[in-house]
């Protein structure tokens, strides 16, 4: 069978990390999750001191540590489920606080950082063989995707999952919190001057506000069989 790139691109907290990462597992596929590099390269920020407690960013020396940044990605023997690693250390919990949220969207707008990691994306996908999600994917990290979903969600839907996603985490965080962190995300992804978000032309819209998680799957699962079929 040929293989091909999926690309998954939507909002914050859409659910398109979930749904990207069962459907690579259940038809052999590699799972790349791009937003967990922003995440991991606003982390390196913040720990060395490149964001302040107001939210301003030294975004030249940034620019200058990105040779020092090296992200991975390791499997958890136990769960089976990819673990981000920042210059060998394992930070896939850290990444996922609201202290990480509440900065990535400023430091994904940098375009020495996009096209930082756009280029090591776009490595990952040389051999076809990929799902991978995003805000970008379709548009600029493979424009010539075979597979194209844009997910899209309500904002107030989106910040219930991203809360309920925190507190199982035992984070601390309320619903007007992450309801603000989700739209202020929202503005700054749709305005940034670097690919923006947006829907590709090609791209096929999944909104998920009313469907279940079996009923999403069965979506990608039929999409991906129609489009690999056609290609015999």
């Amino acid at each position: 069978m040929q293989k091909i790139i999926i690309a998954i691109d939507g909002f914050s907290s859409s659910g398109k990390s979930t749904m990207a990462r069962e459907l690579a597992r259940n038809i052999g596929y590699a799972y790349i999750d791009s937003g967990a590099m922003y995440r991991a390269v606003t982390l390196y920020a913040l720990r060395h001191g490149m964001i302040d407690a107001d939210g301003r960013m030294d975004a030249e020396r940034l620019v200058a540590s990105l040779p020092d940044i090296r992200i991975d990605f390791r499997v958890d023997e136990t769960t089976g489920k990819s673990r981000t690693c920042l210059n060998g250390e394992d930070v896939e919990d850290e990444i996922r606080g609201m202290e990480v949220s509440s900065h990535v969207s400023p430091v994904a707008a940098i375009p020495e950082v996009r096209h930082r990691l756009v280029s090591l994306q776009q490595e990952y996908g040389r051999d076809k063989g990929i799902v991978m999600d995003g805000r970008d994917i379709g548009t600029t990290v493979f424009p010539n995707a075979e597979m194209k979903i844009f997910v899209n969600a309500s904002p107030e839907v989106r910040a219930h999952r991203r809360l309920l996603e925190l507190q199982q985490k035992g984070s601390s965080a309320d619903y007007e919190e992450v309801l603000a962190n989700i739209r202020e995300r929202d503005h700054i992804d749709r305005t940034r001057k670097e690919s923006p978000l947006r829907q590709a032309d090609d791209a096929i819209l999944l909104d998920n506000d009313n469907m279940t998680h079996q009923e999403q799957m069965d979506f990608l699962l039929k999409t991906f069989r129609h489009i690999v079929d056609g290609k015999h």
